[in-house]
């Protein structure tokens, strides 16, 4: 899970500026201010998606967090040349991108409590090499296809990570169904 949405969410990210700057046209001047805005987005992404998997569960969490995260994707290719619509869009992907990361964490902590430092270090590293071959993807990518397809293999990626979930909460109830038995 965290292969698929990290890396689909870095295919973009790698290439956030360019993008930006030639495919929606926003003005160089205020690159910066959008590269703030995505990251203040992030750290509330990051706090409320601890909230929420206190709150809701890890289930809701990470699909709904994934799935805005898909649609913003998909929302950033579609969003044309208006400023505030492309700010908008870069607030709510980095919202739902990040609000992944505590859930995802939490629920690996509770699959093995006793075994959450590898649980979590393995996470960590399946976090970095997935930030790498984003980035690769990204890149052959951007030289084969196009810039401007960046979002939509971001979001492969994560539909991906989402089918993944889906797979293993199956698979987890199934057990508890043959456990009880």
């Amino acid at each position: 899970i965290s292969f698929f949405w990290l890396g689909g969410y870095s295919v973009a990210y790698t290439y956030l500026s360019p993008y930006l700057l030639q495919i929606t046209g926003l003005q160089e001047s205020l690159l910066s201010t959008a590269l703030l805005a995505f990251g203040i987005a992030s750290l509330v992404g990051s706090k409320l998606g601890g909230f929420s998997a206190d709150k809701k569960g890890v289930t809701f969490t990470l699909l709904s967090g994934m799935t805005l995260h898909v649609i913003a994707l998909i929302l950033l290719s579609l969003a044309g040349h208006s400023a505030f619509a492309v700010f908008a869009i870069l607030i709510l992907w980095s919202f739902a991108a990040w609000s992944t990361g505590p859930a995802q964490q939490y629920n690996l902590v509770t699959i093995k409590p006793e075994s959450s430092g590898v649980m979590l270090g393995l996470n960590q590293s399946m976090m970095q090499l997935s930030m790498a071959a984003g980035a690769g993807i990204g890149g052959v990518v951007v030289s084969g296809v196009s810039l401007s397809a960046v979002t939509w293999i971001g979001a492969v990626g994560v539909v991906i990570a989402m089918l993944a979930l889906l797979g293993l909460n199956q698979l987890s109830a199934r057990r508890k169904v043959a456990s009880a038995e």
